[in-house]
């Protein structure tokens, strides 16, 4: 079973505006809400691919209930546990003249440590061996850095396998619990390297340090670059997929979703880069987060170019 973890979701609102612009008003050509938070996008995309999962979130106040109405409405498989104080709202601005998507997102309110440990029994208690948790996203607000670390450990120990998508401290600290993935962007990689990463061979040379730090596999994506596919034993580079785009949030976590089901039905590694990349794309082309289905992936599959990188030396 795979379990996905949102310590701080959110309600995402998509605003479509043309030419929007700093210092004036700017009008909203069209608006959709979605429930959102990076493990709870990957349950979305999960259920699209016809993959089970279980999501484990905090909610609270209207914001949180509203959340639960659109999940149970989708059909999700949710276990949420209320906190203090409203979820959050993130604003996500596209405006298809400029070709441009602007995230605006709050915080998000504080959870009580007793509140988080309780959460995070709910899922260990859970756990059987082979299961697979993803914890995904930023911490609430007061949250301690090292929380990531807390459940991966606890994780690992009943024979799970962790997924981590994070940032900053959450991901630095979250890497001494040895999750089995890691999948940071550029830039996420970059701030965890504490250097600038500017060539696929500087990419590739951090990303097998991590390795050589117990992960397992280590994905870094690129956005228009395509990704980066490494394990201890190969590595890959995929292009990215010329499509129109409809909304880049979210397409981060879709790729997520499809190396978590990869990984589930026992796909080998250039499988789950072709599944992944195709998942990424559709998803692209799509309004807010909103998953695409197999009907738009399937037909991206064949359209999937990618290369081995030599095992010994970084990509030139």
């Amino acid at each position: 079973m795979i379990y996905t973890v949102t310590l701080n979701p959110a309600l995402d609102k998509t605003a479509v505006i043309p030419d929007f612009a700093a210092d004036r008003v700017n009008r909203i050509a069209s608006l959709r809400l979605d429930a959102g938070g990076k493990g709870i996008n990957v349950s979305k995309v999960l259920a699209a691919l016809g993959e089970k999962s279980v999501a484990f979130a905090l909610a609270g106040g209207d914001t949180g209930r509203l959340l639960r109405r659109l999940l149970a409405e989708q059909g999700l498989c949710c276990e949420w546990l209320e906190t203090a104080g409203e979820t959050r709202t993130n604003l996500k601005i596209i405006d298809p003249k400029r070709h441009t998507n602007t995230d605006i997102n709050e915080p998000g309110q504080p959870a009580p440590p007793a509140v988080l440990a309780q959460l995070r029994q709910l899922v260990v208690q859970r756990l059987q061996p082979g299961d697979l948790v993803v914890l995904a996203g930023s911490l609430p607000a007061g949250a301690p850095p090292d929380t990531y670390r807390q459940w991966t450990e606890d994780c690992r120990r009943q024979g799970a396998r962790v997924f981590l998508d994070a940032d900053g401290a959450p991901l630095a600290q979250g890497l001494a619990g040895a999750p089995w993935l890691v999948k940071p962007n550029r830039e996420e990689l970059e701030r965890l390297c504490g250097r600038a990463l500017p060539g696929a061979d500087d990419l590739v040379r951090a990303a097998r340090e991590l390795l050589a730090g117990g992960v397992q596999c280590v994905v870094v994506s690129l956005g228009g670059d395509g990704a980066l596919y490494l394990s201890k034993e190969r590595g890959f580079r995929a292009q990215a997929l010329p499509v129109p785009v409809g909304s880049t949030v979210g397409a981060g976590d879709s790729m997520v979703a499809a190396l978590a089901c990869a990984l589930q039905r026992g796909w080998g590694m250039e499988q789950a880069v072709r599944f992944s990349t195709a998942t990424a794309a559709a998803n692209v082309m799509t309004s807010g987060t909103q998953p695409a289905d197999l009907a738009q992936i399937e037909p991206l599959l064949a359209k999937v170019r990618y290369h081995e990188l030599d095992r010994a030396e970084p990509l030139a």
